[in-house]
């Protein structure tokens, strides 16, 4: 009995080239054949012949939908996306794997939780792009807790300006943010809502108060995050935030509203100096360039 391994049968397909997978991925996420080819440095003529062989010649199936200058994947398109990620990805580990086999391993980093929101995803993202094999360990937790703990390869913490400590990696400014339905003029005593009174935001805040008089209680206090964004989208508190956290359902509160101007606040970066590895000092650079967009 004759018989026929994977391989073998495998053996009678045409093969796709992996630079062919990653301009067709292009097209799909930019949406076109010029887009895409800016992308992956490739004309848009040869951007389409790369497609039309991929079409009529390697696969005989339609691949896209031309609604003029978009371009929808069909059916056929989607299935094959979701293929040609998994093989690119799996490409770059073997690469990354082989030729950096030191790039593996793990990596525990430190940050306020409101930063993750904001900066995090978008810097963790490319980095697993590049690196798949190194596991990161995220720690959240206020800045002045974080500045004591020795287990950290990186952290990133608030500091006042003029009290510096590791690498900048951007200066923000301060602002007073709540609810469109929050009335500051139905409160005798300000509410507020705080992550804790060890908190550069919350001492900030409260020696702002205090310089002109204004009355306040600390009326809600979490050290989550959410929670507390949660009490101030409902109208019940006034929270300190940076200028780029406010979110889209909060508005700033300015002087004609009574409230004081705040510092700005500068965004540090501390390296471990018991912990530096490439990995680390890799990690560090996808960081410092995330947080200047």
């Amino acid at each position: 009995m004759q018989h026929i391994s994977e391989i073998d049968q495998l053996s009678g397909y045409p093969s796709i080239d992996t630079e062919v997978l990653r301009t067709f991925v292009a097209i799909a996420d930019q949406g076109g054949f010029t887009r895409a080819g800016e992308q992956v440095n490739r004309t848009q003529s040869a951007v389409s012949m790369q497609m039309k062989r991929l079409e009529e010649d390697v696969l005989q199936r339609k691949l896209f939908e031309r609604d003029g200058r978009q371009v929808r994947l069909t059916p056929e398109g989607q299935v094959l996306l979701g293929y040609a990620r998994r093989i690119l990805k799996l490409h770059s580990e073997v690469f990354n794997t082989l030729r950096e086999p030191h790039m593996v391993g793990l990596v525990r980093i430190g940050t306020p939780d409101d930063y993750v929101m904001r900066f995090l995803p978008g810097i963790l993202k490319q980095f697993s792009k590049a690196y798949p094999l190194i596991q990161i360990e995220m720690h959240c937790e206020a800045s002045t807790v974080l500045m004591q703990r020795r287990d950290l390869a990186l952290t990133v913490i608030s500091r006042e300006p003029g009290n510096d400590i590791g690498e900048l990696l951007r200066t923000e400014r301060m602002v007073w943010a709540a609810a469109p339905c929050f009335c500051v003029d139905e409160h005798d005593a300000l509410p507020l809502a705080i992550s804790g009174t060890d908190c550069l935001y919350t001492q900030w805040a409260l020696a702002a108060l205090d310089s002109v008089e204004r009355d306040y209680r600390l009326a809600y206090h979490s050290s989550n995050g959410a929670a507390i964004q949660a009490v101030v989208s409902a109208g019940l508190a006034a929270m300190v935030s940076m200028e780029s956290l406010v979110a889209e359902d909060l508005r700033v509160l300015g002087s004609d509203e009574g409230f004081p101007p705040l510092p700005s606040m500068n965004l540090r970066l501390l390296r471990n100096p018991l912990m530096t590895s490439p990995i680390t000092e890799c990690l560090a650079e996808y960081i410092v360039e995330g947080f200047k967009l």
